[in-house]
């Protein structure tokens, strides 16, 4: 797998992960299972690798020269 997920979309997508997976510690009902979708930023972030860009043929790393 080729990193396909840059520095600042990373931050940003482990910090919506916890931010979801928190939800679905402190909410109520069927609500808090919408958490659990935090579960995919979180892991793309941490890998650095999201399949959705590679269908799309979309990439947030810096250009290597």
């Amino acid at each position: 797998m080729k990193a396909n997920v840059g520095g600042v979309d990373r931050i940003l997508r482990i910090v919506l992960g916890l931010a979801l997976l928190a939800m679905f510690f402190m909410a109520e009902g069927t609500l808090k299972y919408v958490g659990l979708i935090g579960v995919v930023p979180l892991l793309t972030g941490l890998v650095r690798f999201c399949p959705l860009y590679t269908l799309l043929g979309v990439s947030s790393c810096p250009a290597r020269t």
